[in-house]
């Protein structure tokens, strides 16, 4: 059987060994000194691109998510707040996620003040170190030359790209799952189970980014090191053992502690239908992203029955709504995931190549299912989860075909054809918006065929450089689209709860804000790019937040006395906005989409009889505090919330108009 011949890794033989092998070893000396002498500045090349790409123009999309900015300018108010993820620093209701990506947030807005850049550069950092760690990995998987072309596919993978550039939780939970990755390739090298540990305590961290989503790598992670890690057996078992308590001891501490405070002495766990973090990994948060609705697989997946990215299926990956986002370098990486494992199928059984073809393969594998198929609600950005391991198989693939063309007269064709195939997908992808960089994907696939016709041939020595080139080429024409996309998403201000990147496509994305398309500036304001700092006008918004206009707001901060809350209003978004307009704590009824069971009216009422809240902004629609984000009846008593304060409360009137604002203050209970 014949077989294509393996990448360089990093696990070299001793000096001995090498003396051993005559000539062959001293060829491999050289190739490793000549890779020495550009590796360095190629790296650091890369990682600077990925900093261009993720800070210049940062602060174009302003606060970007309010939702969490909000939650990030309570983390910095309250410490109390900081822990337990709360929406307000006075602890009404938390995020409808654990609070380790706010953590982060909320001690840059302590360091630095409220601003979209100290809400959004650490996002982006995050990004440049995911892209430096993956690039370290494959480093001692594949190679130095496929560590480049890694760290360039995932830098500009439009997903990447946008969420590195926003204040999602997913940037986070990306880094620390490629940490993660590293940190089991280091243990696949050793004896020791220090890295395992590290490993085992990454995900765990991310478990507490952004729940089971973290999880999802596991399966990959530990099939891995049952086949591929040194030692017996048993050692192998004991490994996965100890890695295992690693991830339960890294995600299990906020669960236990929101757990153990007493329900009266937190906040309100948003998302939950009990206020019950346990319940929100398992509902809202957990299984009812697979199978819709509160994770018993009774519920639908969102606006239009497909969660914002289109109907789960087989070719999912590619529809308007998520192709252009990753979809790029996927049948690249799957025929280099072919190519490597077909090239170290002799391999010993502990082959660093091997595993990392296999750890990769099956991150992409169980990703590409998940996304494919689950019927609850899934964004187009989620698919940066999937940026790492098209880049590791991507660079590892190329470089197995590249050096596979001596031994093997059909891998220089082979590696033609995929580089024209991954041409001709971003030609079909970049069809969907003709306006956008016109005969662009026409020219991509014209010198893709001319690479094909170059790699194609004989390798002989008069052609090596030729040759080389022209792959170099044919790389490039990979990520012309991509990069394309990645300009766009620069300059774009998006907003929102649902950002796609690069330029809307047909069918792909409505208009902007919220969550039909949530790009472009915020309707209502002198939008995105803003950088006026009026009484209440902060950078990113108009003359007012959460509905309420700006001599409203202007009455509420000069009469909420001694309240804890400036106002209640519906919805996470809306108590958000006005708190980075105000500067003041806001109740977010019904927690992020307005339909939690928080407050319900005697805990209401309660709040109003005790003093600490004065003002309550309903709108009046049926459903949740106003319907909430997803429309609909709401899971609580909202409606009885709504109907006691517009019958109990008076009608607060500024400049004509009510926003909605009643003043309960004389209120009576009943």
């Amino acid at each position: 059987m014949t077989t294509i011949a393996p990448p360089t890794a990093d696990r070299r033989p001793p000096p001995a060994a090498a003396g051993r092998v005559g000539s062959l070893g001293w060829l491999l000396a050289a190739r490793r000194s000549a890779e020495a002498a550009w590796m360095l500045p190629a790296t650091l090349g890369v990682i600077l691109l990925a900093g261009v790409l993720y800070l210049v123009n940062l602060t174009v999309s302003g606060y970007a998510n309010v939702y969490y900015s909000g939650a990030a300018w309570a983390a910095a108010q309250s410490w109390s707040a900081w822990f337990m993820g709360s929406i307000d620093p006075a602890n009404f209701i938390t995020v409808d996620k654990p609070p380790l990506a706010t953590m982060v947030t909320g001690l840059s807005v302590r360091l630095f003040g409220l601003s979209s850049a100290s809400i959004l550069v650490p996002e982006a950092l995050m990004g440049v170190a995911a892209v430096g760690l993956l690039m370290a990995a494959v480093r001692r998987t594949f190679g130095a030359a496929a560590s480049i072309i890694a760290g360039l596919v995932m830098a500009l993978t439009p997903a990447a790209v946008l969420i590195f550039r926003y204040n999602n939780p997913d940037a986070l939970l990306t880094l620390l799952l490629v940490g993660a990755a590293y940190a089991l390739v280091r243990a696949l090298g050793t004896d020791r189970l220090r890295w395992l540990v590290l490993s085992g305590l990454l995900v765990g961290l991310a478990f507490n980014t952004k729940l089971l989503q973290a999880y999802l790598v596991l399966p990959a992670f530990a099939i891995t090191f049952a086949v591929a890690a040194p030692g017996s057996v048993r050692r192998r078992v004991i490994g996965l053992a100890v890695a295992a308590a690693a991830v339960i001891a890294g995600s299990a501490w906020w669960v236990v502690a929101m757990e153990l405070i007493p329900a009266s002495a937190r906040a309100y766990v948003g998302g939950s239908t009990n206020n019950s973090a346990l319940d929100l990994i398992l509902g809202y948060d957990g299984l009812g992203r697979i199978f819709g609705g509160d994770g018993n697989g009774s519920g639908g997946g969102g606006p239009g029955g497909g969660g914002f990215s289109g109907t789960p299926g087989l070719l999912r990956l590619f529809n308007a709504q998520l192709g252009g986002q990753i979809a790029w370098l996927v049948p690249t990486s799957i025929v280099g995931l072919i190519a490597g494992l077909t090239a170290r199928l002799r391999a010993p059984r502990t082959d660093l190549a091997r595993a990392g073809f296999l750890l990769w393969g099956l991150w992409l594998a169980i990703h590409v299912i998940v996304f494919s198929f689950m019927s609850g609600v899934i964004h187009s950005y989620y698919t940066v989860m999937m940026a790492p391991a098209i880049g590791a198989l991507t660079g590892g693939g190329i470089v197995v075909l590249w050096r596979a063309r001596e031994r093997v007269p059909w891998a220089g064709a082979v590696l033609g054809v995929t580089i024209l195939g991954g041409a001709g997908l971003a030609w079909m992808l970049l069809g969907r918006t003709p306006s956008f960089v016109p005969g662009l994907g026409i020219a991509v696939v014209a010198v893709a065929a001319l690479v094909l016709a170059i790699v194609a041939l004989r390798p002989r020595a008069d052609r090596v450089r030729t040759q080389l080139a022209a792959a170099g080429l044919g790389v490039a024409m990979l990520l012309a689209a991509p990069a394309a996309y990645a300009v766009d998403t620069m300059s774009t201000g998006y907003t929102g709860g649902d950002p796609s990147a690069g330029p809307a496509t047909v069918a792909g994305r409505g208009g902007p804000g919220g969550f039909a398309g949530a790009q472009g500036a915020r309707p209502g304001g002198p939008g995105i790019a803003s950088t006026n700092q009026g009484a209440f006008g902060a950078p990113g918004f108009g003359a007012a937040g959460g509905g309420l206009d700006s001599a409203m707001l202007e009455y509420l901060v000069a009469n909420q006395g001694s309240a804890k809350w400036i106002v209640a209003v519906s919805g996470g978004n809306n108590a958000s906005e006005v708190e980075v307009e105000t500067g003041r704590a806001v109740m977010a009824m019904g927690g992020f989409t307005g339909s939690d069971n928080a407050p319900t009216l005697e805990q209401l009422q309660a709040l109003v009889a005790s003093g600490d809240l004065r003002f309550v902004a309903v709108d009046g629609r049926e459903g949740g505090f106003g319907g909430g984000v997803f429309g609909g009846p709401g899971r609580g008593t909202s409606s009885s919330v709504s109907s006691w304060v517009t019958s109990a409360c008076q009608a607060v009137t500024v400049s004509g108009s009510s926003s909605g604002v009643y003043d309960c203050s004389g209120a009576v209970s009943g």
